[in-house]
This record gives structure tokens, sequence and C-alpha cells, in this order.
């Protein structure tokens, strides 16, 4: 448990203004925003709320700096995010707390995400220097042809309060490696991670403009000019389908490079003859990670009529011996949802599904108190008209619903607009390749229940993004390919 000093002492380290050109100043209007305690429900403390010119002060200081950060060397480049890197993971105990104070999760959690966030860094520090191109002979020998790299240019990113650290860094990781400046806006319930961030980047040595940050409530109004902006050539957005779609809309004026990582319904599949010992651990970590407010969390359990019974049991028992509290507080598993809007949604869902016949197992409430707190729950029975099997639930409910035959649990699966990731246990290897082609996203978790990894492509088809982020294709998001025809005299 931390004492109310040392979290204070954290807080007042953390720079409360814009970043912009390497400098921190207040928003022109002087307007300021509190940042929440979801635990309490208490202000931490204020932070600067951006208007247009002060997104615009921020697109203009990246522009300026852009064609020196692009002709920096790539070691040199990497070197910034190597030492960031090494900050970050030398800081991760403050950090922790900071993140656990903005956004709920419990301290464990928070350093898992901050280690998570920080190799993504290490990741991009060794890729930037391993951008090439090729040098070819016509088919007909007659001319050369030469293919190069180039960064994409200025580019805004928007990242989500649900991971407030590690979706910044899978974006401005490879914009550094590539050598593109950028403006990011976190979310306003949890602006303080990236502040830190930018801290610890500017120490690191990262040149003034290349990274600018804007903390507004006005998202949709102090962005969308930077985005419709000449100047601005990549977006990069992290959030639900709606919004994303509204972005596109906007980055269609200039046909900007876009990078979507959106909505998911992803299913958990347990088939008659998976391993429910390690189902289980699988549905804990899938399910349970972030409280249920990730984009990757398992939203629906589709579970062989076989197995079903036993299954819903065992997690049910699992479920109720989380210990649900204030992130700080030492044994804490489950932190509160984000505020009033995000629970109220969960227990709508919950209500929904009890009303058209699903029964609660374990949970099915919210907590009585200060802070935003839902009980772990289990519901079985659950039928499939159910809103909670279209909609993402952002919380911790496990919906259990029954199948007879692999084509039914695929065609559940399958049956809705996301296409992020799912997952599935079977001890049939056949039949692990046979569903892991068919299941229509693009990421799927074979007999685990954790898909994230810096070194991997992170995203999703149909309307759960364009793109992908993290992995060696990472840094391809940030690159144009110019083509050079030289011909050769006779």
């Amino acid at each position: 448990m931390t004492n109310p000093d040392r979290e204070q002492a954290v807080l007042d380290a953390v720079h409360k203004d814009l970043f912009i050109g390497g400098a921190w100043r207040p928003a022109e209007s002087g307007k300021t925003f509190p940042v929440e305690d979801p635990a309490t429900g208490k202000t931490l403390c204020e932070v600067a709320d951006a208007g247009v010119d002060d997104g615009l002060a921020a697109l203009a200081a990246a522009d300026a700096v852009q064609p020196s950060f692009a002709a920096m060397a790539p070691r040199e480049r990497g070197e910034i995010l190597r030492r960031s890197f090494e900050m970050i993971m030398g800081r991760i105990d403050d950090l922790a707390l900071l993140m656990t104070l903005e956004m709920g999760k419990p301290i464990a959690e928070s350093k898992a995400e901050i280690t998570y966030a920080a190799e993504f860094f290490r990741w991009f520090a060794e890729e930037g220097v391993r951008i090439d191109g090729d040098y070819a002979t016509a088919p007909n020998g007659a001319s050369r042809f030469m293919v190069m790299r180039q960064p994409v240019g200025v580019s805004a990113f928007i990242t989500p309060w649900n991971f407030p650290l590690a979706m910044g860094t899978r974006k401005i990781g490879p914009a550094v490696a590539a050598g593109c400046a950028s403006v990011i806006k976190p979310a306003s319930e949890t602006p303080l991670s990236m502040l830190a961030l930018g801290q610890i980047l500017t120490e690191a040595g990262l040149p003034d403009g290349a990274l600018n940050i804007i903390t507004t409530t006005d998202s949709g109004g102090v962005m969308e000019p930077v985005i419709r902006d000449g100047r601005t050539r990549k977006l990069s957005f992290t959030g639900s389908t709606p919004v994303g779609k509204i972005l596109l809309g906007q980055a269609s004026e200039n046909v900007l490079r876009t990078s979507m990582e959106l909505g998911g319904n992803a299913a958990f599949i347990v088939f008659d003859d998976a391993d429910l010992d390690a189902a289980l651990d699988g549905a804990m970590i899938a399910k349970m990670r972030n409280m249920g407010e990730a984009c990757t969390a398992a939203n629906r359990f589709l579970v062989h009529s076989s197995v079903a019974g036993e299954f819903a049991e065992r997690l049910a028992e699992r479920m109720s011996a989380l210990k649900v509290g204030r992130g700080t507080e030492d044994g804490v598993q489950v932190g509160p949802l984000i505020n009033a809007k995000g629970r109220d949604k969960v227990a709508e869902l919950v209500a929904d599904a009890v009303e058209r016949g699903a029964k609660v197992l374990a949970g099915g409430k919210a907590l009585d108190g200060p802070g935003y707190f839902y009980q772990p729950t289990v519901l079985v029975d659950v039928p499939r008209d159910a809103r909670l099997q279209r909609e993402e639930i952002f919380g911790p409910v496990a919906p259990i619903i029954t199948f007879e035959t692999e084509d039914d649990a695929l065609a559940m699966a399958n049956g809705t607009e996301f296409g992020l990731v799912n997952y599935q246990y079977t001890e049939n290897t056949h039949r692990a390749l046979r569903v892991c082609e068919r299941l229509e996203s693009g990421m799927v978790g074979l007999n685990t229940g954790l898909v994230s990894n810096p070194a991997a492509p992170f995203g999703g088809v149909k309307q759960s993004g364009l793109g992908r982020e993290g992995g060696k294709v990472g840094i391809e998001e940030f690159l144009e390919i110019k083509y050079v025809a030289i011909g050769l005299d006779a």
C-alpha cells in the first residue's frame, strides 16, 4: 500500500502543461481540467486544456523540425529510444504508481504495462537501423530500378485511456525510428503517463518539436484542424470504431496514411478436447487483464456443451476469489472501471442479458461506495440475442455461450463486424490450424490468453482497423516508398 505523501510526490513530479516545441507551456486560454482517481472519484490534479490554436502550434513545431529529424542518423534516433527504454525501466515504480492513480489498474498490472510499453522503444531502436531499399536490373536490361524508403512525415496520434503509456510508445517508437515528428493527444482521463513520457524523451535527447503533447477535453475540436491541415501526413488512432470512422473521413481530405486500431468482439473458444486447466488460466488473462477494459479482452466465451458446465463453475470460482479494490492496496487484483459511464454500460449489458434469460453464476453487481467498481461476473445460459454478444463489454464480465460443432463455433465467432482477435483452446493440431485459418481476425491466440507482443504485428480486419503496429511491419506504416528509374547510356 502506498502512502498519500508518496502519491503526491509522484503527481508533483509530472509537468501539467502542454509540451510544444520542446517547451512546457500552459494552454493559450489558460484553461485546465481535472484528472480523476477512478478508485475514489476525487481529483488528483489539473492539467492544461488545449484549444485549436494550441493544436496548430504543436503541428507547426513538428513541421519545423521534420526535415532535420528525418535527416538525423538512424543510429542516433535509435539511441534516443534505447536511452528512453532504460529510463522508463529505471523509473518503473513511480510510473506504475502514476498510472494506477489516474487509470485504476493494480500496481502489478501497471508495472506489466510499463514493461510492455518500454519494449516498443527497445524494439524500434533496433528496427530503425534496418530501414533498407533495393536495387535491381530491369527485365529487359536497359535500365535499373532503385527503391528507397523515406519518412512519411509529420504524424498525428490519438491514444485511449485504457493503456495510457503502451498505446503511446507503440506509435512514438516507430515514428522516432523512421524519422517522423509527431503530435500526440492522450485521453483526457489519463494524460499523466504521457506527460511523464515526454519528460523522459526530452532527457534522452529527443530534438525539440519531434514530439508534441496536447492534453484537452475537446479532442474532436482540437485534433480535426490538425488532421485536415496539409502539413500532417499520417494519422494513427486507437479507440472505438465509430470515432475511427469519423477520423477516416477527416483524413481522406488530404489522403493521409492511416493506422486504425479499433473495437473488438473477441471470441474465446473452448473445444471439447481442450486442456481445461490451461483454458481457465488463459480465460483469466484474456478476460481480466486491465479489468476487462481492453480491445483484446475475451468478450464472448464459446464453450462446447460437453465441458461448459465444468468450465463455468471453475471460472466462477476463480472470478469470485479475486480481490477488488483501489489498485494501490496490497493484494488487489481488480481495480475500478475508468468512470461512471463505463461502469453503467457494464451494468446495462448484464441487466439486458439477465432479462433475456441469462443466469448470474458469480458477481453481477456494481459495488457500493466511492469509485467505479464492478464485481467480476460470470453469466451462463446467455442467449445469442443478448447485447453483450454484439457490443464490447469493456468490463469484468464473462458471458458463456454453448456450441455443439466446430462450424457452429466459427459461425458465432465470425458473426460480427469486428475482427481484432479471437482465442481458441484445443489439443487437436488439425483443428487448431483449421480454425486459425477460418477465424476472421487479425490475430489469434492459440492455447494462450495473451497475444500482445511488441515484436509481433498487432491489428485487426473488418471494422477493427487498418494497418499494423509492432513487429517488423510496424515501422513500414511510417515509411513511404520511392522508386527511382535509372537510365543507362547505350
